[in-house]
């Protein structure tokens, strides 16, 4: 089935299901409901941008034979310049309907826990989670998600050992599933006075965030406490209290700390939301050993030589290895311009699914 008759089909199911939100009794079902009205804002968007995208292609048409029916040099010149716009706008029109042609998923709008780790490269590495953390921020406000910081290993030279935050919003787990693994970048380090080409990786791991109902049970006997003084990078205190909080979780071995807040209670509460979600995916991994494994696969180890993507700032490129997509606009890319790799990734898994 080509896109036409994907979206052709969809586009009859919308009209079923105003009929279905039309119902006098169609809120006595809240769930269904629920349901409905989720379908419905899915196949408006698409009714939409199928609109958009089929208009872009009749004025391509309309174009295409005035260059053949006009003589005059000035029209001629006109349609020439409609058509190389047109030809600009259409691969993003395709893409915004072949987006929405995924069917959306139940954790779609799952919040996540986002782990960024230095890897290999040392003070580089820091400094480029640092620069990452900015980029997921930047695309977080352009996608209207809310981020906040759960815990954070500050380097002395500048960005981050680790850094941990959670991300919220709709269609978050969605666009950042693919983020998992180990990023590779390659430039000329602040510190290189030869300007030399340095590589280095980080490592990024993302949890879902579990539902209240979801949430694992655990045990207060099965947690050790531990307080200490929380401080800044290069060991200088930030806070004269022992307010900072590391949690142990005995059965699994499992640690977590915080140390963002002055308030030991508030530290405690935000290492137990990263502890629950790691606790939450071991359950899950147990029940799918192949997702574990694929998982383990996705992150690696940190090395140079395993990577998802390629930031290589001197030729302004981003590569994504998976689906073989480079773009030559790293520093838009920074900026938390992810938009186009992550609806490619989400395409790209989806007919891989389907194709399995």
């Amino acid at each position: 089935m080509d896109m036409q008759e994907k979206v052709l089909s969809l586009l009859e199911r919308l009209g079923d299901v105003e009929r279905q939100l039309g119902a006098p009794d169609v809120a006595d079902d809240l769930e269904n409901y629920r349901a409905l009205t989720r379908e419905h804002a899915r196949l408006s968007e698409l009714k939409e941008i199928w609109g958009e995208l089929s208009a872009l292609r009749r004025r391509l048409v309309s174009s295409q034979a005035l260059l053949e029916e006009e003589t005059d040099p000035e029209i001629l010149e006109m349609a020439q310049e409609e058509i190389a716009e047109i030809q600009s706008l259409l691969p993003k029109a395709e893409k915004a309907v072949e987006l929405l042609l995924v069917p959306p998923d139940p954790r779609d709008d799952c919040n996540v826990i986002l782990e960024l780790r230095a890897g290999t490269g040392g003070d580089e590495a820091a400094i480029f989670v640092g620069d990452c953390v900015r980029m997921y921020r930047l695309y977080a406000d352009h996608m209207q998600w809310q981020t906040e910081l759960l815990s954070a290993s500050p380097s002395s030279s500048g960005g981050y050992k680790e850094y941990i935050m959670s991300v919220s919003g709709k269609g978050v787990f969605r666009f950042l599933q693919y983020e998992a693994g180990t990023h590779r970048v390659q430039r000329v380090p602040v510190t290189e006075t030869q300007g030399r080409v340095h590589t280095s990786a980080i490592t990024v791991a993302l949890l879902i965030e579990p539902m209240e109902e979801e949430k694992v049970q655990i045990e207060e006997k099965d947690l050790k406490i531990d307080t200490y003084r929380a401080s800044g990078a290069g060991g200088q205190h930030v806070n004269v209290t022992d307010s900072a909080v590391r949690i142990t979780h005995t059965p699994s071995g499992i640690v977590v700390a915080c140390q963002e807040e002055r308030s030991q209670h508030k530290n405690k509460e935000k290492a137990m939301r990263v502890l629950r979600a790691k606790l939450a995916e071991k359950q899950q991994m147990q029940q799918h050993q192949e997702m574990a494994a694929l998982r383990a696969k996705q992150i690696g180890s940190g090395d140079r030589s395993e990577r998802i993507r390629t930031y290589n700032f001197p030729q302004n490129r981003i590569t994504d290895h998976r689906i073989d997509l480079s773009l030559y606009k790293l520093d838009q890319v920074m900026e938390g311009d992810l938009e186009e790799i992550s609806q490619s990734l989400v395409a790209h898994y989806y007919h891989k699914k389907l194709a399995s």
